[in-house]
């Protein structure tokens, strides 16, 4: 997808691009979207190891395939913790992502925020991980209703990295795909 739909030829730097901020919060941004990455997939392994542990306690007998790649995951209960424990620790890297988003553009446009469309998606990304983590920590969601917030907030993430570039003309459309 990248080299064939999402290939743009290089160009000079805009000049509001020409900081060091360039650096310091693309790399934060991109390492954030590797971590929230492996958050989702230890998510979704969670899910399908409770619905066979789920089937295994009800006396269900579960496919072959099932059995032998399921069989050899962790116990649901330690992706689910796996997964929460991923996605609080990259938290606060998101947050300073938007913040170093922030000053930079202060520095490059004048202003601090001017509602673009991944600036307010990133804020909703960082919605979405606050719910998670907020239900997690204070109303003790564990398990499915907590897996789903985070595929949610995922699925915001998805959005802001693909879809903005994508679908918006914006601020940050510099690569013309």
């Amino acid at each position: 997808m990248a080299v064939t739909w999402l290939k743009t030829p290089s160009d000079q730097l805009v000049p509001a691009l020409d900081s060091y901020w360039l650096w310091i919060h693309v790399s934060t941004a991109i390492f954030c979207g590797a971590v929230f990455y492996l958050g989702a997939v230890a998510t979704l392994l969670y899910l399908f190891r409770d619905s066979y542990e789920n089937k295994l306690a009800t006396g269900g007998n579960p496919g072959s395939f099932a059995r032998s790649v399921l069989e050899r995951l962790p116990a649901a209960a330690t992706l689910d913790k796996f997964a929460y424990r991923v996605n609080a620790a990259v938290f606060p890297l998101w947050t300073f992502t938007i913040i170093a988003g922030a000053i930079w553009a202060g520095d490059a446009w004048g202003r601090y925020w001017g509602w673009d469309a991944k600036e307010v998606w990133s804020f909703i990304t960082w919605v979405g991980y606050a719910a998670y983590l907020h239900a997690r920590a204070t109303a003790g969601w564990k398990g499915r209703k907590a897996a789903y917030i985070a595929l949610i907030a995922f699925g915001c993430f998805l959005f802001n990295y693909y879809g903005v570039n994508i679908f918006v003309s914006s601020k940050h459309s510099y690569a013309g795909v």
